[in-house]
């Protein structure tokens, strides 16, 4: 562990010990609802997705598996004429707004060129063709999203300042006057900003958009779209003078291709993961628009109040990260904020520029809380981890699916990471959710029951 001053990187040799990438198909076909992902690999590709996500497959999902064989990677079948076989029984059977190739490890290996391919079936079939390499030799678990998402970015259309103008100034002008339960009277908000044009990206369940939506529109912020919107047809409007900003820490390669390829402006803000990191994030939203934030500093408050019986049970606590879907610098400091010691932070990938302001507020809230700083470890070897896990033997450790039994057996409490993955953790109202989370191994052990009734308040409160 480090001083206050600074944090300190490393970077060590081991490979990505993750979910593969292409399991973001499992919640980007239920987010982009006219959409059908075919991914295309070898049997042990479909063997994953069968098991990762077999519950969803009598319900005959918006996913498939286009197996290569032994004709594909010897060149003896035409990959165009194989492929267009099998995207015109998807036309014809699921009329899709839009079809997504996701390559896999294979693809790259045997150079297919689905790029290529792709426009030319576009045409010949009229839907479009998306396509995204979510390879595990590239990419760690949760990438898999971040380059479906940075290949979406260039079917977004051309923002125009003329022909969104009227509609944008109609949203504002229906936020003007907002209710006041306090007093029971309206106020009335400046008009000085007269278009918010705020794109937001990452795949979100709607419950939570509309969540993250709602808190941005009581600042008059108003979302203009998500990235990726719920049909393609929705995509939002990109380009010089749109502001853009993410709601997950694994998303910098779409981040760097809405900067360079589509020119707009990216507001560098922590994530809304935690009561702490929504409020910094609308605080940073709102600094952009020049806004005041109002009321942030008591919703904050009010949940950390409403979850002191879980924060009671981490507190003095300590814990390990190692590594797996790129929320573990979010996750930690929201963490150390509820009083919790983190020893290491491993991250199979880490873009420091797209991720400064996280950082920044992750020294931030050690400062604060007066812990010292976790030694934040890039592409950890695991092998070196066990040990130091052995050496600081934290209360909990973090872990990808593969370590956790064995940790387990050597007397460690173990909590997958994947489930953060799929949980609700974004915005105020989540923070419980995260916390039922962290500290189910530790109340298993020691007997702990929740105060369910004030979370069933919270729950109509909210």
């Amino acid at each position: 562990m480090k001083t206050l001053d600074t944090l300190a990187f490393e970077c060590e040799t081991g490979n990505y010990h993750t979910f593969c990438p292409i399991s973001c198909v499992a919640w980007l076909y239920q987010k982009i609802e006219d959409s059908f992902f075919l991914v295309v690999g070898t049997k042990t590709c479909g063997y994953f997705l069968q098991n990762a996500l077999g519950v969803t497959i009598f319900a005959e999902p918006r996913y498939a598996m286009a197996e290569l064989e032994e004709g594909d990677i010897s060149a003896n079948l035409n990959d165009q004429q194989e492929l267009e076989k099998i995207c015109l029984n998807i036309k014809n059977d699921r009329n899709p707004s839009v079809i997504f190739w996701i390559g896999t490890c294979t693809t790259e290996i045997i150079k297919m060129d689905l790029e290529g391919i792709a426009p030319i079936l576009e045409k010949r079939l009229g839907i479009p063709i998306i396509v995204a390499r979510a390879n595990g030799l590239d990419y760690a678990f949760t990438q898999g999203e971040d380059t479906v998402l940075a290949a979406m970015a260039h079917r977004c259309p051309e923002y125009r300042h003329d022909e969104t103008g009227e509609k944008e100034l109609g949203i504002i002008k229906h936020l003007v006057i907002i209710n006041n339960n306090s007093t029971n009277k309206s106020i009335f908000k400046k008009e000085g900003l007269t278009r918010s044009n705020l794109v937001l990206f990452g795949s979100l369940p709607s419950s939570v958009a509309s969540q993250l939506n709602l808190e941005s529109r009581r600042q008059s912020v108003p979302v203009s779209g998500w990235l990726p919107s719920q049909r393609y047809n929705e995509l939002p409007s990109l380009g010089e003078g749109i502001y853009v900003c993410g709601v997950n820490p694994f998303l910098s390669r779409t981040a760097t291709t809405l900067m360079r390829r589509r020119k707009c402006q990216l507001v560098g803000a922590p994530f809304p993961i935690g009561p702490d990191g929504t409020r910094s994030w609308i605080e940073k939203i709102c600094s952009i628009f020049n806004l005041k934030p109002e009321g942030l500093e008591e919703r904050e408050n009010q949940i950390w109040k409403q979850n002191k019986d879980y924060i009671e049970i981490i507190r003095g606590k300590s814990a390990f990260f190692m590594g797996d879907n790129l929320l573990e610098i979010s996750l930690a400091r929201f963490f150390i904020r509820c009083g919790m010691i983190v020893y290491e932070i491993g991250i199979p990938y880490m873009d420091r520029r797209y991720q400064s302001a996280e950082l920044s507020f992750l020294q931030h809230t050690c400062e604060k809380m007066k812990k010292l700083s976790p030694r934040i470890v890039e592409k950890p070897d695991n092998y070196s981890q066990v040990q130091r896990i052995h050496e600081l033997k934290p209360h909990l450790a973090i872990t990808g699916m593969a370590h956790a039994n064995p940790l387990e057996a050597r007397n460690i409490d173990t909590k997958w990471s994947v489930e953060f993955t799929f949980a609700q953790i974004h915005g105020f109202s989540n923070a419980r959710d995260i916390l039922e989370l962290v500290t189910r191994p530790l109340r298993r052990k020691g007997g702990f029951t929740p105060n369910y009734r004030s979370l069933s308040k919270q729950a109509l409160g909210n």
